[in-house]
């Protein structure tokens, strides 16, 4: 498996965030910034966390963004998703129109991988990533 640049980017800027907890609200452009990311990439990442609940936006004097919950909250799992959609290793769980599918032994046994595979992601909380200690 391997995560699209976007969604390899969106733990980078979610790891950024992360290490403001607790601390003065911070941009897109200043996460832009910090990270070496291109401010439109980062204000696109911003708007797929902030609908995924990861990030909180607060606007007027002393607003900015935010982390929606702790960081210990939030998984790569949960920025993964934010990004890509489930995750999943294969398409034809989701579908119905695969012309193997009759033959194949191996669909029923998708699910358990990806639900696998998601609970790896999902045992990685943000402050591992961050580098960060317990963050509330």
């Amino acid at each position: 498996m391997r995560l699209s640049n976007l969604a390899d980017y969106a733990v980078v800027t979610m790891s950024a965030a992360a290490r403001h907890c607790g601390g003065v609200r911070t941009s897109a452009a200043e996460l832009a910034a910090e990270t070496g990311l291109p401010v439109p990439t980062v204000q696109k990442l911003v708007s797929k966390l902030a609908a995924a609940g990861l990030l909180r936006s607060v606007r007027g004097a002393g607003g900015g963004l935010q982390l929606a919950r702790p960081a210990a909250a939030i998984t790569l799992a949960d920025i993964v998703e934010a990004v890509e959609g489930p995750i999943a290793l294969t398409q034809c769980v989701e579908t119905q129109d695969c012309c193997y599918e009759a033959g194949c032994s191996v669909k029923p046994h998708w699910p358990m991988v990806n639900q696998a595979l998601r609970g790896a992601l999902a045992g990685i909380p943000l402050t591992q990533l961050a580098g960060a200690k317990e963050v509330a």
